[in-house]
């Protein structure tokens, strides 16, 4: 284990401890698949190698656990494209490009971005808590594709 990925996992142990959420070896190892994914995996793919390790443990659960993961800020939902969420475990103040022919998403971060507001007639009646741009587009493996058909 990386020191980051060793320091990524003493943040988790505190935040499940201060949610007051019960420390289960089939949770770290939720924890660990998305924290070091770089994919924003949905829950399938995170089902599939949980399942790798612990067998009899179902999808529900997988789901669940991500759920409460994003609700207790240890990971992000991602913005939805289509039926499946997606998590990503970046914490830190970054955007989204969003391939739409194979649905890559690629952070990057951009000062301007972060320094948007909401317009002021909306800020009346919503609190703002997060702000995050999605660039919609195709990336560069999809062009090259595109390009050979």
């Amino acid at each position: 284990m990386k020191i980051n990925d060793a320091l990524k996992l003493e943040t988790f142990l505190d935040k499940c401890k201060k949610a007051h959420l019960k420390i289960t070896p089939q949770r770290i190892f939720i924890y660990k698949i998305v924290a070091q994914s770089r994919q924003h995996p949905d829950t399938t793919e995170v089902y599939e190698t949980v399942r790798k390790e612990f067998p009899n443990i179902s999808f529900d659960t997988v789901h669940r656990t991500l759920l409460t993961f994003s609700d207790c800020n240890l990971i992000n939902t991602v913005e939805g494209f289509g039926n499946t969420k997606r998590f990503d475990p970046n914490m830190n103040n970054h955007h989204h490009l969003h391939c739409e022919k194979c649905g890559k998403i690629i952070d990057f971060t951009h000062e301007a971005y972060d320094r948007l507001h909401a317009p002021v007639g909306l800020t009346c009646n919503f609190k703002v808590t997060k702000k995050r741009v999605i660039i919609c587009g195709i990336c560069k493996d999809c062009q090259r594709n595109i390009k050979k058909t």
